[in-house]
């Protein structure tokens, strides 16, 4: 039996679909949450379509024993924030028991479905597992993830591109924080590319997965609007850039959803999930300078994507 203890609810989440939608505005968590979101996103990653999870995934499994050398011996927690499916995580955790180093793995993620994914498979390959439902985005559930100082070693883990869903000047004062002197962290993300990066999102296979929590209300393309990509650049701070994408609603709609209407009228602009690029001197900057010194330093073969090893 697999575990997972939750902090954020299914009816916390439909409730907040609802008003997001209501908002005009959908956040990161909804395009995993539906079921055919779900699959989309399992068919994306299985496709090689999105670059990210393919470099991601090519880097660990190429730097794997090198990066785990590093850590210390023993017991190790490995948090991984946003785990999804847990794919990528596995390739660490296989490489840490084959080093002794007896990793108990905490996937967080607040897609109920793919944290089941992570779990059962933990379970199936025998690494001890306890799964946490858990919103990113909320300061208390950081909060809870943080613990005492005289605990094992940590392992917390932001792969795939995940660091790109939050605000890069916030989110990497929150990771230092969660941070105890005996706890590493590996995260990753894409360098932007002019030419490359956008044709990365706006692709057929991507396109699907991310109209997924609009197919699952009953919309679709074009008859009920246009989903559209761009790239624009950050101007907080040099070196940072973002691939936004909204839906643009072609005629009125009424969308019922759990005996309630969701009113949405022609020309509504519905704002959706948004992924932070860099230079890769932004990225490395922005994560020392919340107070983290960088341990290793990897890339992708394409030098597009790099993935850090960095400590208190």
């Amino acid at each position: 039996m697999i575990h997972i203890d939750v902090l954020l609810s299914e009816d916390q989440i439909a409730q907040e679909f609802l008003d997001s939608l209501a908002r005009h505005d959908l956040p990161e968590k909804f395009f995993y949450w539906f079921p055919l979101s779900i699959r989309a996103w399992i068919n994306l990653c299985g496709d090689g379509a999105y670059r990210n999870y393919a470099r991601s995934h090519s880097v660990l499994q190429t730097h794997a024993p090198n990066l785990v050398s590093m850590l210390p011996s023993g017991p190790i927690e490995v948090i991984s924030l946003g785990a999804g499916q847990g794919t990528k995580d596995f390739l660490i955790m296989e490489q840490l028991r084959t080093q002794g180093k007896y990793p108990h793995y905490r996937p967080v993620d607040a897609s109920q479905g793919l944290l089941e994914i992570a779990c059962q498979t933990a379970q199936d390959k025998n690494f001890a597992c306890r799964g946490l439902k858990a919103d990113l985005n909320n300061d208390a559930h950081l909060t809870d993830m943080q613990t005492n100082q005289d605990d094992i070693p940590r392992l917390i883990m932001m792969l795939g591109n995940t660091l790109g869903a939050f605000d890069p000047l916030k989110f990497p004062g929150q990771l230092d924080t969660m941070m105890r002197p005996q706890d590493f962290l590996l995260l990753d993300g894409e360098l932007f590319s002019p030419t490359e990066t956008l044709t990365g999102y706006d692709n057929p296979i991507n396109r699907q997965f991310a109209f997924g929590p609009l197919s699952s209300v009953g919309l679709s393309e074009p008859d009920d609007g246009t989903l559209y990509f761009a790239t624009d650049i950050d101007n907080r701070q040099p070196g940072l850039y973002r691939i936004r994408k909204h839906f643009q609603v072609a005629r009125d709609l009424n969308i019922m959803l759990a005996g309630e209407t969701v009113r949405l009228l022609s020309d509504t602009h519905i704002e959706m999930n948004w992924s932070y690029k860099y230079d890769r001197d932004a990225l490395v900057g922005l994560i020392t300078s919340s107070g983290m010194q960088l341990v290793a330093e990897y890339a992708s073969t394409d030098k597009r994507f790099i993935t850090l090893l960095l400590k208190k």
